[in-house]
């Protein structure tokens, strides 16, 4: 998933919204914030559903969700046919590739610089004017130069939504629906880049298509433009202004009239302690010894995300198929919406059990599932092009399509039956398409198509989301913004490096070559989990803290899990006011403020 996560504010998230985890039987002793008899409780407690306020509200927000995936998915439908268009080199679609990633890098560092300035609303706002104006650059482009800078300010959108659109919700969504809501901006996403295959795939053979697919971007955008009169800003921004008054109002709208004003003001109150928890922490304090260890376990795991290769599936899958077989701009295009909605649906399942299975044992169980996946993609590569590095000093050098068709430089004559240079032939019949004449081909094509769901499902259920679950979990309340932070900055980094590297890379060692160097690279991440990444399932944020400061461990590190009676359960579920599954999708939503 590209880093659509952020955090939500500090003292409301994870482990701070009840004290209580329904099953668990751990309490979060020691706060106050966790007494289940407090006034606060009862602001949860109540409704059935949030009210039509809210929903509204979040609809409206999580249009920048969709908005984020819609263009960061469009790229891979639309790049097989601008390449064919404009002659493009490996290393030119890599940095269209990678253009929205840099704008990203800036605009979520400059949305987590000014939204506390300038308030979610504002930033929300801006995001929306930056995704018209890209998506206007980019329809419009008339060369190369043009369409980069349209994607460079496309994804100043993108990083300024994936930071401000998670916090937004969070601080606007009543306590007992905020992971329910928050995980509408996750399936937005998700279902954004889903919107955008189809879109590519039904305009793939339509003069000037992927013009059109650029464009019709600027209309959710400009449905967003028209719904922020109605939104509110967030209370937390108001309450650091100073305007109680304010915010008490939208907190007792967007929690129901029937909430007592005791609970209101004393959640204000909590807002503002957490604001003084936060300022008193400095950035230094992550270089001490307790801290550090989380701090390379949230970074390593951000790290791993990328490296896995998997935001390069999603950008090129289109362009891997067409590789692998499919022999028309189209039909891969088609096959990669089977990618994209087994993204989707298999992120769904995450939020679904990773309460109930546990951090570390998904993130195991997908690491060992993406390195077969990616390993039996490499075996198909083999089927259908064969080990062959695109460094021939002569397209007649390359003896089949497949692998003539991987160089820039060359075309195939299915006439003569032979790989010429582009340039300056004679031959009439060139052509980058090839079909699979040969049992072995059409078997390499279909395994390949197999092998990138199955990983691509493996990637959603684990890696795709525990890394910023778990760096919300592992980080003290003054600290979990900060090092969230420097982990996210890790993650578009890595992003931007594997965007601009992964066509070069199967030109120099191979298609095959590039996915196994993959999987040796998540091999090396699964020793890291198995070692270094303890299971939080279950804890208290106190009792996950004291796990990196003993240094023990994870494969060594038995979280404790204290029986509580069946009243005591029973009393429990009621204050927390959320089944399971609601706080399981919480704490997964409560991920580091961005910088996908």
């Amino acid at each position: 998933m590209p880093a659509g996560f952020s955090e939500v504010p500090q003292g409301e998230s994870l482990g701070d919204d009840t004290g209580w985890r329904r099953g668990s039987g751990i309490s979060g002793a020691g706060s106050n914030s966790r007494d289940m008899g407090t006034d606060r409780s009862s602001i949860h407690a109540k409704a059935a559903r949030p009210p039509r306020f809210v929903l509204f509200v979040v609809f409206c927000i999580t249009i920048g969700g969709l908005l984020f995936g819609y263009d960061t998915g469009v790229i891979s439908g639309a790049l097989v046919v601008i390449k064919d268009e404009w002659r493009l080199t490996s290393t030119q679609q890599e940095f269209i590739v990678a253009g929205t990633t840099l704008g990203a890098i800036a605009g979520g560092l400059a949305a987590g610089f000014l939204a506390d300035r300038w308030g979610r609303r504002t930033i929300t706002f801006l995001a929306s004017v930056v995704f018209i104006g890209g998506a206007l650059i980019m329809a419009l482009s008339s060369h190369y130069a043009v369409l980069i800078a349209g994607r460079v300010v496309v994804g100043l959108g993108v990083g300024a939504a994936s930071m401000v659109v998670p916090v937004y919700i969070g601080e606007l969504a009543p306590r007992a629906f905020r992971g329910r809501l928050v995980t509408l901006n996750v399936l937005a996403i998700t279902g954004g880049q889903l919107v955008a295959y189809l879109v590519t795939w039904a305009l793939a053979d339509v003069r000037n298509g992927w013009r059109w697919a650029f464009a019709i971007s600027a209309f959710p955008a400009a449905a967003q433009l028209c719904c922020l009169p109605w939104l509110p800003e967030s209370p937390r921004v108001l309450i650091q202004r100073g305007h109680d008054a304010r915010a008490r109002a939208i907190l007792q709208r967007i929690n129901g009239a029937k909430v007592p004003l005791a609970a209101v003001d004393a959640e204000i109150a909590e807002v503002r302690e957490s604001m003084r928890t936060e300022s008193s922490t400095r950035y230094r304090d992550l270089l001490r010894r307790a801290n550090l260890r989380p701090l390379a376990v949230a970074c390593v795991l951000q790290l791993m995300q990328q490296f896995s290769g998997f935001n390069s599936t999603m950008y090129y899958s289109s362009t891997i198929l067409k590789m692998a077989g499919f022999s028309s701009n189209k039909s891969a295009t088609q096959f990669s919406i089977v990618i994209a909605a087994t993204n989707m649906v298999m992120t769904a399942v995450a939020i679904a059990i990773i309460d109930r299975f546990g951090r570390r044992r998904l993130l195991m169980v997908s690491f060992v599932g993406m390195i077969v996946g990616l390993v039996i993609l490499g075996v198909a590569f083999i089927f259908v092009v064969g080990l062959v590095t695109i460094t021939k000093s002569q397209c007649g050098d390359y003896g089949w399509c497949s692998a003539c068709t991987l160089d820039d430089r060359c075309g195939w004559s299915p006439g003569a039956a032979v790989c010429a240079a582009t340039a300056g032939s004679e031959l009439g019949d060139l052509t980058d398409v090839c079909e699979p004449t040969s049992g072995r081909e059409r078997a390499g094509t279909w395994l390949a198509l197999a092998s990138l769901v199955f990983y691509v499902a493996l990637y959603a259920v684990g890696l795709g989301n525990v890394p910023w679950l778990v760096q919300s979990e592992i980080f003290g309340q003054g600290l979990r913004s900060k090092a969230g932070s420097i982990a996210t900055a890790t993650n578009w980094v890595s992003n931007f490096v594997i965007s601009v590297t992964y066509l070069t890379m199967t030109q120099h060692i191979t298609a095959s070559g590039t996915f196994w160097f993959y999987a040796g690279i998540m091999l090396l991440g699964l020793a890291f989990v198995y070692f270094m990444v303890p299971e939080t399932k279950g804890l208290a944020l106190e009792d996950i803290q004291r796990l990196f400061a003993r240094g023990r461990f994870a494969h060594r590190a038995q979280p404790a899990t204290p029986k509580v009676s069946s009243e005591s359960a029973a009393s429990i579920r009621h204050a927390a006011g959320s089944d399971a599954a609601d706080e399981a999708t919480d704490r997964l939503m409560d991920a580091s403020r961005d910088g996908r």
